[in-house]
């Protein structure tokens, strides 16, 4: 397993640093004109027969190792998001330098015909996948996939955080203001993982809770509590007037006791205040809570075309080591949400901290095997500028990853040695299961209606014997060795159940000695 693991992250770890070379020896061009393969228009001809612009022949060819999928494992192609265009300057200088990904790609599959898919998401926004293969927009002629969004992305890119996201909901916040606001939030909500903590507080003269059950903390960012605050999201109305310094000193307090009680992220912390203006700076309140460390990031989002009031927000924002950024419209929100990516990275590219990043299990549709949908992990890595005139100032180029199928950990278990009665199962650093002979991502066997949280089932539900979560407490604080516990097995196909005592060792690989990477547990 150590073996596998080490291998995959050295694919990785290849595209890395081809990427970092070619983006060093590449000069920004405006005026770059380059015709890439854009993996929407590819093979598209317009009614003369002509092909499109961006849409030149791509031999796509019937893979059995991608599921018969009509792939080109020669070369990689390009797909970006619908709301970008495609020809920006940044765009195609990005996608121009990373070109030279292909001969990495090729040799990595080469050496490794294992892997699955490779790929390359940009900061700016643009995807590179190897094998290229054709993407189809929606019905709508939509493509809403942003790779910026994907946790693997969100995770190799940014340090664990703690957020309060704080929301005004003054009278003049009414209207159009206040849906972009909604917008804005559920855009920041996005972005967060599991990694992450948050909270999110509305406020006029008074604060409000968008939860009023959690008061005074953060939960985690998993996908159930993500859901059930945008539902309540829905219930705000803007009224009143808006005060400011009663919501910062709300922020602080939190983020101030949540740390101190080692339950969040333990990393970096972060105010995002989305309001229409500041009447002022509030500089008594940074200087009390916040200052001279700046430990807590403070990111301010200008809502509406009026910049009347944006001198005050870009000072909080200069002040405490964040972003300001103006949203005007709906179609402006998720890009200027995902500026504050790039300051939140900034400690990593700076300290060149290439950390491997492993996430938790998720069904890839697209590979679907004859035991049904497949369940995949991702290996990721960033990818830092090294240029002279950027290194200093952090600058994130994107992130570079490949897709693992569960059943290619499964295959490195010696079974041999687990005995009649023993499993293997692996955990994320969350606690969540990566694989588990219990974990049934599907309602029914042969179906392909997942079930909505399968990709956050935690240990504690599928071994109920440990009412202690001391089994669980030790595999996610990356403790190894070997204990046991009295366990209940059934037999004779459920009808009768019998009570052992079961040894278990924990055992963790060092190509997953990280607060993100999974770890490992083997029962013989």
């Amino acid at each position: 397993m150590e073996e596998m693991f080490h291998k995959k992250s050295e694919a990785v770890r290849r595209l890395v640093e081809a990427a970092e070379e070619a983006h060093l020896k590449h000069e920004f061009d405006a005026d770059l004109q380059y015709e890439y393969f854009n993996a929407v228009l590819i093979n598209e001809r317009d009614k003369d027969g002509n092909f499109l612009e961006l849409g030149k022949e791509f031999i796509l060819a019937p893979n059995d190792h991608f599921n018969n999928l009509p792939v080109n494992i020669s070369l990689s192609d390009v797909q970006v998001p619908t709301n970008m265009y495609n020809k920006d300057p940044a765009i195609v200088n990005g996608v121009y330098w990373s070109e030279s990904l292909n001969k990495v790609f090729v040799d990595n599959f080469d050496r490794d015909p294992s892997l699955i898919w490779q790929y390359f998401g940009s900061a700016k926004g643009f995807f590179r996948q190897y094998p290229g293969i054709k993407w189809e927009p929606d019905e709508n002629g939509v493509i809403a996939f942003d790779c910026r969004n994907r946790k693997w992305y969100i995770q190799a890119a940014t340090s664990p955080k703690d957020v309060v996201i704080l929301v005004d909901v003054s009278g003049s916040m009414k209207g159009l203001r206040l849906t972009i606001a909604k917008q804005t939030v559920s855009s920041i909500l996005d972005t967060l993982g599991d990694d992450d903590f948050f909270n999110i507080i509305a406020y006029n003269e008074e604060l409000h809770y968008v939860e009023p059950c959690l008061n005074g903390t953060l939960v985690q960012a998993d996908r159930t509590n993500k859901e059930h605050f945008r539902e309540h999201l829905d219930k705000l109305f803007a009224k009143g007037i808006g005060m400011l310094d009663i919501a910062l000193n709300e922020a602080f307090n939190i983020l101030s006791d949540f740390n101190h009680t080692g339950q969040g992220s333990i990393c970096s912390q972060a105010i995002m205040l989305i309001t229409d203006g500041a009447v002022d700076t509030y500089d008594t309140i940074f200087a009390k809570y916040n200052w001279p460390d700046r430990k807590v990031r403070i990111f301010t989002y200008l809502i509406g075309r009026e910049a009347a009031f944006a001198d005050n927000l870009k000072w909080m924002a200069c002040a405490n080591k964040g972003f300001f950024t103006q949203i005007s419209t709906l179609a402006d929100v998720q890009e200027n949400v995902m500026e504050y990516l790039h300051v939140l990275s900034r400690p990593k590219v700076i300290d060149q901290e290439h950390d491997v990043v492993w996430t938790e299990a998720y069904i890839d549709s697209t590979l679907a095997d004859d035991q049904g949908l497949v369940l995949m992990t991702t290996v990721a890595m960033p990818v830092f500028s090294k240029q002279n005139e950027t290194r200093s100032k952090g600058i994130l180029l994107g992130v570079v990853g490949t897709d693992v199928p569960v059943k290619e950990l499964l295959k490195t278990i010696p079974k041999y040695k687990l005995g009649i009665h023993g499993y293997a199962f692996a955990i994320t650093n969350n606690g969540y299961i990566l694989t588990h002979p219990e974990l049934r991502p599907l309602y029914e066997e042969g179906k392909k209606r997942r079930k909505p949280n399968y990709s956050s089932v935690d240990l504690s539900e599928v071994e109920w014997e440990d009412r202690d979560d001391v089994l669980r407490n030790a595999m996610v604080n990356r403790k190894t060795g070997k204990f046991s516990m009295e366990v209940k097995k059934t037999v004779d196909k459920g009808f009768r159940c019998g009570a052992l005592q079961r040894p278990w060792e924990i055992f963790l690989p060092r190509e997953c000695n990280h607060r993100r990477r999974p770890a490992r547990l083997r029962t013989p």
